[in-house]
């Protein structure tokens, strides 16, 4: 069986390796000490390890790095958008832990790397290689796959749960299984150096997704004109079929 590394196994790691388990024995990372019972209970292999952000000049290569067919980052390296989070010494201690890893390589970087502009953005926009956040992982391992995830959604993660305000807005949101799915293409393609925007094609208004999630009517105009950020791309290089292509019914 192929084994997988995740690191950083939060909501969508878990997500990843509940998909993905049957093809791979999967190998993950975790900050959180109370985590690790649970994440073997799944029959995974856990591993304890924080990336702060001052460089920890004791971080070692993963031990089972050279053993991994594939490894996902889901680690957060970039602050929250417009916040100056010095993030260099934490980027070197995932380069630091990654060795010199040989085999395929997924990065989630986000949606949120494209500027508040009300336009459609597509991946020549903003060059991996000019977005800190991204380009840090490419200068060592430029064969690695970026996928810019929009907002995370699915399960208990409906908009209708939130405390929504700009509800005119046009949303960028991908459901967590459109995602492990275009990870699951990536694997079986042995796709390397992809850069790809991963969010469902379909952008209706905050207020459109709420009221469809409450099953209530809307009555509103279509908002037509907003940020939006387009997945073209991964729809035409991967003949990717989105199974919930429309916000408003990631709940069905």
């Amino acid at each position: 069986m192929k084994k997988l590394g995740i690191i950083g196994f939060g909501w969508l790691g878990n997500h990843i390796a509940k998909r993905l388990s049957e093809q791979y024995e999967i190998f993950a990372t975790t900050t959180t000490a109370s985590k690790i019972e649970s994440i073997e209970s799944k029959g995974y292999h856990a591993s304890l390890i924080r990336f702060s952000h001052e460089l920890y000049s004791e971080m070692k290569e993963w031990k089972v790095a050279k053993e991994l067919d594939a490894i996902f980052i889901c680690v957060p390296f970039s602050g929250l958008r417009g916040a100056k989070v010095p993030m260099n010494d934490k980027r070197q201690n995932l380069l630091n832990f990654l060795g010199d890893y040989k085999g395929q390589l997924f990065l989630a970087s986000s949606t949120g790397v494209y500027p508040e502009t009300e336009k459609e953005f597509t991946e020549d926009d903003q060059p991996a290689k000019e977005v800190e956040s991204e380009s840090f992982i490419l200068e060592k391992f430029p064969e690695t796959n970026i996928l810019r995830l929009a907002g995370l959604m699915g399960g208990d993660r409906l908009l209708k749960n939130y405390n929504i305000s700009g509800l005119d807005q046009l949303v960028n949101h991908i459901h967590y299984s459109d995602i492990v799915s275009v990870i699951e293409k990536m694997l079986e393609n042995n796709s390397e150096s992809k850069v790809y925007n991963v969010v469902a094609p379909i952008h209706p208004n905050k207020e459109e997704v709420i009221n469809a999630q409450k099953d209530l009517p809307y009555n509103g105009e279509r908002t037509a004109i907003g940020r939006t950020i387009s997945p073209e791309k991964l729809i035409t290089e991967l003949d990717f079929e989105f199974q919930f292509p429309d916000p408003r019914y990631f709940h069905l």
